[in-house]
């Protein structure tokens, strides 16, 4: 197999599969008991805590560990809407289902929602965002890097309006942790959610930043661990190992980045050679290094794939029951359905060769030919 679908979920790396099953075959404590195996798992914790807030500049006391991105997002969103009690929350077109569920649910609650709009290439106008700020705005959330197209969002710039306006900023950076510098201030936000699996971290382990000063009301109340904002004996095995992946995140980042950028545009290269009217849904610059979002006119993305039994990527459409359809991300960057169906997402990642998109491109294209000649 090959597998082109980093944007879903990644491989453990070796390092954090490692600190993990030391910490589930002989450091089994909990970090709550104050004999020595509970201290060492408490320190356990600690030194993920640490390893998690250097790579996002942060401070260790400001990271929360969570059970996914999905735990995270509902605890910012909910969390703040409660705080208040009432008020406005402005939201992208392109968000994950994470945020816009949770918005949904409060809207039924007497939250104001606002959606702003992305243009052609799935990139939020800033403008646009402080366009929407109401007197009640209450929190901005606006995703880091979409997980279909890649594209990055201009949360830096959209941070400063946030801040000048006095309002709390959110981003959903589970796609950008681990594949681009992702540094807490520079962005100004005041939460920040990040995903385990998407950088070589186990899946149902995420975290979440808080700037100080910012407060929610918690998802969960019980035994108040992690500071009483979000109660629950640690998973402390996923959250060493959650640790060690940012270290090896921070230490690879710059030949991580590389090497996805090489591997991605090597990709797309062969298959616009071998199909002239290939399409980029996404920008060409602003956008993670390693996403790449086709659609081909004229066929099904869906047909595509599933033809090729030994490649692993995924759709830009998605499956609703029995109902197919278009996605809502490329819908909202104006793509025709038509458009929408034939998109295909091939993400790459740090085990990806050369060896095997040479391979991937062949068999896409060749697939591709057959689609043509069966019409």
């Amino acid at each position: 197999m090959i597998y082109l679908d980093y944007n879903a979920t990644t491989p453990v790396a070796p390092e954090a599969a490692a600190a993990m099953m030391t910490m589930v075959r002989e450091e089994f404590g909990n970090p709550s008991s104050d004999y020595p195996l509970g201290q060492r798992a408490r320190e356990a914790v600690a030194q993920a805590r640490r390893l998690t807030a250097d790579l996002i500049g942060a401070q260790p006391e400001d990271v929360i560990f969570t059970g996914s991105a999905t735990e995270a997002n509902n605890t910012v969103l909910k969390g703040v809407a409660w705080h208040f009690g009432q008020g406005h929350i402005i939201a992208s077109a392109v968000e994950h289902p994470a945020v816009t569920q949770p918005l949904s649910y409060l809207l039924t609650e007497g939250i104001e929602v606002t959606i702003v709009p992305v243009d052609g290439t799935g990139l939020v106008d800033p403008d646009d965002v402080k366009r929407a700020l109401e007197p009640n705005t209450i929190l901005i959330s606006i995703m880091h890097a979409n997980n279909e197209t890649g594209a990055i969002q201009p949360i830096a710039e959209i941070g400063a309006i946030a801040r000048e306006a006095g309002v709390w900023f959110h981003t959903d950076a589970a796609q950008s942790v681990g594949k681009i510098p992702v540094q807490v201030d520079e962005l100004q936000v005041d939460f920040l959610t990040l995903a385990g699996h998407k950088f070589y971290a186990p899946k149902g382990v995420g975290a979440l930043y808080v700037r100080p000063g910012r407060t929610f009301v918690p998802l969960l109340h019980g035994g108040g661990q992690e500071g009483g904002r979000r109660s629950g004996t640690e998973n402390v095995p996923h959250i060493a190992a959650l640790g060690e992946a940012c270290r090896l995140a921070k230490a690879r980042l710059t030949d991580d980045r590389e090497h996805l950028r090489t591997l991605r545009d090597l990709l797309h290269e062969r298959l616009k050679a071998g199909f002239p009217d290939l399409r980029l849904n996404g920008p060409e610059k602003k956008r993670l290094p390693n996403t790449l979002n086709v659609s081909f006119p004229g066929l099904a993305g869906e047909a595509i794939l599933e033809g090729i039994p030994q490649l692993a990527a995924s759709l830009g459409a998605a499956c609703h029951g029995a109902e197919e359809k278009p996605s809502a991300v490329l819908t909202a960057m104006g793509l025709p359905p038509e458009l929408a169906r034939s998109a295909v997402r091939l993400s790459v990642g740090r085990p990806t060769t050369r060896e095997e998109v040479e391979r991937a491109a062949e068999l896409i294209l060749a697939r591709v030919q057959e689609l043509r000649k069966s019409r």
